[in-house]
This record gives structure tokens, C-alpha cells and sequence, in this order.
């Protein structure tokens, strides 16, 4: 094949490629309907970057893989837009009067009769984020900018280039220029999430999801902004050359979609003012259950004619007007500070409230997080704080008021002991949270250490999952896990939905279950970070129970992948008398494991094996043993099996149907080997050359 066939064959399977990835962030990000799993969009987007890479000239603006480009700016460039971006008209009587007032307004300025049919409007949400204007020129995104002061925003293109639910480049015939406006946000589990992980990484964390969607778009690093999880949704467009506008916003609305670019499915054509304040009851009543935040409605004219014949008053338009809801953050005093003990050990502290009603309901308990977000806030018992309450999220203590304190009163400390079992607590270096050791002893955890003891590759006792669980313990027949295997089938076929068979079968199933294996049994303790994978890497390196238990810090670090972290929380665990003696009662209630797996596991340890120290992954379907059995093989020649290929990878091991993992080893240059090469590998400790 000819240098320039070839050429061209890399050209139009690039353009293939990119038209590929495109449909499916699509379908992905916009419809929320994906037509393929991650893996085969990660394979597709792998060859793209590997083509590009090879052919520098195929890389094009709209490429899904210049998604996050370019380095650190130095500051943000202004952009004068072409169509001001002009804000709304707030109307701030959250009653249904303030509708009413609109829809008069604007009949008296049509000059409508009272007997004229009721006008058509578009209503839609008054979403809380950061409005942005996107230029597309032939149909591909050059430029996203900030509304500014309405007449000169900000250049962000670098940014919201990061951002999955924005095409690069507009679906079917787009025209010459099209300007496309809208709102990025960040919706309500999103924001958790980000919150969630700067905790628990001693971050910093974000006061509310508007505040941190703006922050995030106005980076001068888009890596940063990428890391944010930020959405985006159309309401209008701006400057528009070589395209016939649709004749009214619901149907500009419907093209902007058509075009890929997503349009919140929450608006509605309504007539007049008895329609508008349906709209706002609606919305308002449901305003908790939206995945995002909102902080009224928007109301407009539908027909663009209409609107073009009542224009502007005062840089704002007649045809339009946002109706505000209520507020959803609240001044009231703190009464007090109590602690609670989450499911897994876990101490939050909990603000006890002056009631105040935010947020559709009346709080009296807040979340206050930990220790250092507590301290960060500068909040005492006494002061005014604000208070935020947004759908099914946990209501949370924003910061305290402005003002001088009247009288002195303490910092809030943690205490040394547990208040539910009087446990030690403890705090990892590190961490920012504070946690009860009492484990298996406390009762605050003990729903979930029945549940994680019971699971399929714990103890695998089936049958026994949340709801016989709560039954159990509520009922006062399960104390500690050794109760468990005290249970007979009378006392449970006494419980609510549990016949005579189901109860027997639950006996059988405990029964079954005391035939375990040491790695089982220490991961079903619910040792804090002791893993699966770090439980069969105890059970091999020490061989014994008691050889765990006895271990010293330095020598748990000698196991694969056990720092001092993992170390010190073996140790505590096992420092505990309460949980020695809830280990000696399981041990006494029948449950064993093969004697010659201590012994071998001992002898392992002590002996060289010849995949010591190597790292491998294994993808796709091998065609005579299963994953488990490969991983259990691997395992016991010494290897970590890994989740994921990186540089530190020594092999891959795939079968048919490889995935990603395959595309990414040979993209890193890591050996690739099939079953055969496994087996020789798992041999010798080294491949045939």
C-alpha cells in the first residue's frame, strides 16, 4: 500500500472515529441513553488518541480528545459579545400575585383587550449556576465566554471545553455562526460527592454548588476546572447569522436540542396567568426532588414576534421575568452540639438548631461534617449561623453570621471515648475524621458489621440481608456476631415475613458458613481498610490467626501493599479486648478453616515464590480457568493482581474479548500474554523467550 492510501485510510477512519465518539458522548451526556458500555467508548477514544499521535495532521478542534488542552493561562481574556447578555426582571412576591402581576404587565403593554384570549408562554427553571455564551462558527465550538457586565465577559473556551455535555461540534447542518446560551451547573449529587471527597482528603469545601460551578468555570488551569463535575443547560441563543430562527422559544428551545446541545426536559407551554401559576406551584412543590438547584421560574413570551414588539426597559426585556422561590438557606441560633455515630464508626458532629423552616420542611439538626470543617467555620454554640437545606441532601450548617460574640464560650472537642460504647477514638494521621474503635462492640455499628460479616465473599451466609438484619437487632436477639450462630429456627420463624422455611434455611445457611478460610474470616471482621486483596495477603504472609493478631506494626508492613496506615488499624483493631473475645466466641461457635492453609500459608511466607513482588492484570474471558481461579494462582506465586494497568504493570494476562486494559498495555509497552504464557510464567517465573 502506497504512502498517500495509507494517509488516506488513517484520515477517514480518524474522521470515522471522531463522528463515533461524538454520537455516543451524545447519547451519553445529553440523553442519558448509551448504546455501548464505557470499555468500548474508552477503545474507540484509545485508537483515536493513537492515530492523532501517529498523524499529528488528523488533529482537529472539535477532536473529542482536545477536550482538556493547552497550559496554565496567565489571566482571562475579554470578549465583547456581539448580542449583549442582558439579565431578567426578578420578580420577588414568591406568591402566585407576582405571575398575575407579569402577565398583566405585558397584556397592557400589547395592548390587550380584557377579553382577548390568554397569551402563550414558555415557562422554564431559573437555574442557580454561571450563564455562559458559546459561539459556534460551522457548527464547531471557538469560543465560550462569561456574561460579564452583560456587555464584556470573560474568555473560558479552555474550560468549558472539559465539560462532556457540550459538543465540540453541533449535530446535523449547523449554520455559519450560532451563538448558544446557557447555564453550568453543578447538580445536587455531583456536589456531594466533590464535598464528600475533599473531606475526606482534608480539602477544602465548597459552601454551594453555584458558587463552586462559577469558581470552577473561571480557572486559568482547565485541568482544575475538569475536575469538577460540572453540567450545562441551553435557554437561548445570541448572535445567529445564516439560520431562520424558529418562530417561538419553545421551538428555539427544540432546535438548540436537536443541534446536541441539552435543554432541560423541566419547561412547558402554559397560558396565561392561571398557567404561569400552576407552573410555579408545580415546580415549587417538586423543587427537592430535582437532581439540581434551582431558585425560581422563568417566565416568556413564547412567540419571538411578541417579544421583539415589547423589546427592553432598562437593559431588561418586557417579554421575560424570573419568579423566585423561597429561600433555602435560613439564619437561626445553635442551640448545642452533639456527636453521632455513623454505621461505620465514624463521629460527626450534629448541630442542634433553633427550628427554622428552609427548604420545604422545619430543621432542628444539621450536619456540621468533622472536627476541622467545624473549626474552619468558626461556629460555637450560641452563635447565628446559616443554614442550608437542598432536596434529599442532609442539612448542613453553612458558616455563622457576621457579628461580635457576646460572651466567651469554648471551642467544640472531640472526646476520647466513644459516647455509644466508650471506646477509644481515633483519628488517622492524615485524616480529618474522627472514629470509634469499637467496631464489632459498638452498638451504633452493628447493623453494619452483621451485614459486612454476612456478605457473599465475607461469610456468605445467605438469606441474611438489611431487612432480616434490622429485624434482628431491633428486635434485641442480635448483640455481637457471635449471636448469630445462637439463633435457632423458633425464634426466627417468630419474626415478621419469616416462616418455619425461611427460617430453617437461614440455620443451614449459618451452618454452612462456619467452613471458611482464614482470608474470609479477616476480611468479614471489618477491619478499617482491610480489604478482600488485603486479607488473602495477611492470610498468606502470616499463615495463622493468632500470628495476625500477634503481629507488630513493622511487621505488617512487610505484607504486599500494608502501610502504616493499614498497619496501625490492624493493630488497634486487634488491641481491642472486646474484639478478641468476640473472635474467640465465632472460633468457639464452630467456625474453622482447613488446618494446612495456616501451615501452608506460613510456609509461603517464609519461602522465595516466583512471582514475588510482580504486578499483573488480567482482562478479557480466559478459556480454561475463571477470574477467580486465575487471580487465586496468581496469587499464590507471590503476584498482586491489579485493577487496573499502569506504568508499575510487569504483565498483562488476555484472554478473548479484551478490553481497554488490553489498548492501555499496549500503549505503555507492557508484555502482553495468553493463558499458555500464564501458566509458564506462573512455572518458572519468567515467560518463554
Amino acid at each position: 500500500m502506497s504512502h498517500m492510501s495509507q494517509a488516506r485510510d488513517a484520515a477517514a477512519r480518524a474522521e470515522w472515529l471522531r463522528a463515533q465518539l461524538q454520537h455516543h458522548a451524545w447519547r451519553y451526556y445529553v440523553l442519558d441513553a448509551p448504546e455501548i458500555p464505557d470499555a468500548e467508548y474508552d477503545r474507540l477514544f484509545q485508537e483515536l488518541q493513537a492515530l492523532e499521535a501517529a498523524h499529528p495532521e488528523l488533529r482537529t478542534a472539535d477532536s473529542p480528545t482536545q477536550r482538556v488542552l493547552g497550559s496554565v493561562l496567565e489571566g482571562l481574556a475579554p470578549v465583547r459579545h456581539v448580542v449583549p447578555m442582558l439579565s431578567i426582571q426578578t420578580e420577588t412576591d414568591t406568591s402566585a400575585a407576582g405571575a398575575r402581576a407579569f402577565d398583566a404587565r405585558v397584556r397592557r403593554e400589547l395592548a390587550l383587550a380584557d377579553d382577548a384570549p390568554p397569551l402563550q408562554y414558555m415557562a422554564e427553571l431559573k437555574f442557580d449556576g454561571l450563564a455562559i455564551n458559546l459561539r459556534y462558527e460551522a457548527g464547531v465550538l471557538v469560543q465560550a465566554a462569561t456574561r460579564g457586565d452583560g456587555e464584556t465577559g470573560e474568555d473560558v473556551t479552555h474550560n468549558i471545553r472539559t465539560i462532556g455535555q457540550i459538543p465540540l461540534r453541533l449535530r446535523g447542518k449547523a449554520p455559519p455562526v450560532l451563538e448558544i446560551r446557557g447555564e453550568v451547573y453543578i447538580r445536587r449529587a455531583d456536589f456531594e460527592r466533590l464535598n464528600a471527597h475533599q473531606r475526606e482528603h482534608g480539602g477544602k469545601t465548597f459552601v454551594n454548588p453555584r458558587n463552586t460551578a462559577a469558581g470552577a468555570v473561571r480557572q486559568l488551569d482547565p485541568a482544575v476546572t475538569a475536575s469538577r463535575p460540572l453540567s450545562f443547560y441551553a435557554y437561548g441563543v445570541g448572535e445567529v447569522r445564516g439560520w431562520h430562527e424558529p418562530p417561538t422559544q419553545s421551538a428555539l428551545l427544540d432546535a438548540i436540542a436537536e443541534f446536541g446541545v441539552p435543554a432541560s426536559a423541566e419547561r412547558r407551554i402554559v397560558h396565561g396567568a392561571a398557567g404561569l401559576v400552576r407552573f410555579h406551584d408545580d415546580i415549587e412543590a417538586r423543587r427537592d426532588a430535582l437532581p439540581f438547584d434551582i431558585d425560581g421560574v422563568v417566565y416568556k413570551v413564547d412567540a419571538l414576534e411578541l417579544q421583539r414588539r415589547l423589546g427592553f426597559k432598562t437593559r431588561e426585556p418586557r417579554w421575560a421575568v424570573a419568579h423566585k422561590f423561597a429561600a433555602q438557606e435560613q439564619a437561626t441560633r445553635l442551640n448545642g452540639i452533639e456527636l453521632q455515630v455513623g454505621r461505620t464508626g465514624k463521629l460527626t458532629p450534629v448541630a442542634k438548631l433553633e427550628p427554622v423552616f428552609v427548604g420545604g420542611t422545619t430543621v432542628s439538626n444539621a450536619t456540621l461534617h468533622n472536627l476541622f470543617e467545624l473549626r474552619r467555620k468558626g461556629v460555637r454554640i450560641g452563635d447565628e449561623v446559616i443554614v442550608r437545606r437542598a432536596g434529599d441532601v442532609i442539612p448542613e450548617v453553612v458558616g455563622r453570621m457576621p457579628g461580635a460574640r457576646r460572651y466567651y464560650v469554648p471551642n467544640f472537642h472531640m472526646p476520647h471515648a466513644c459516647p455509644v460504647c466508650g471506646s477509644r477514638v481515633v483519628r488517622e494521621k492524615g485524616s480529618v475524621e474522627h472514629r470509634c474503635s469499637g467496631g464489632l462492640f459498638c452498638a451504633a455499628q452493628r447493623k453494619q458489621a452483621l451485614l459486612h460479616f454476612a456478605g457473599r465473599r465475607a461469610m456468605d451466609i445467605e438469606g441474611l440481608g438489611d431487612k432480616l438484619v434490622e429485624q434482628l437487632v431491633d428486635a434485641g436477639l442480635v448483640h455481637t456476631l457471635p449471636d448469630l450462630y445462637r439463633l435457632g429456627v423458633a425464634e426466627l420463624a417468630a419474626l415478621e415475613r419469616m416462616g418455619d422455611k425461611s427460617a430453617a434455611n437461614l440455620v443451614a445457611a449459618l451452618e454452612r458458613s462456619k467452613d471458611a478460610t482464614l482470608a474470609r474470616f479477616l476480611y468479614a471482621l471489618g477491619i478499617r481498610h482491610v480489604g478482600e486483596a488485603t486479607a488473602r495477603d495477611l492470610a498468606q504472609h502470616f499463615g495463622t490467626l493468632e500470628r495476625v493478631m500477634a503481629a507488630a506494626p513493622d511487621e505488617l508492613c512487610q505484607v504486599s501493599d500494608v502501610g502504616s496506615v493499614v498497619a496501625q488499624s490492624i493493630r488497634t483493631f486487634f488491641e481491642q479486648p472486646h474484639h478478641r473475645e468476640v473472635v474467640a466466641a465465632l472460633r468457639s461457635a464452630g467456625i474453622h478453616w482447613p488446618e494446612h492453609e495456616g501451615a501452608a500459608g506460613a510456609a509461603r511466607s517464609a519461602t522465595p515464590r516466583p512471582l514475588a513482588g510482580r504486578t499483573l492484570v488480567l482482562t478479557g474471558t480466559l478459556a480454561h480457568l475463571t477470574r477467580d481461579e486465575a487471580r487465586a494462582l496468581i496469587e499464590a506465586a507471590g503476584a498482586k493482581v491489579a485493577a487496573s494497568v499502569s506504568k508499575k504493570t510487569d504483565y498483562v494476562i488476555a484472554g478473548s474479548e479484551a478490553g481497554s486494559k488490553l489498548a492501555r498495555a499496549h500503549e505503555l509497552g507492557v508484555p502482553v500474554l495468553d493463558e499458555d504464557a500464564l501458566h509458564a510464567l506462573l512455572a518458572a517465573g519468567t515467560t518463554p523467550s
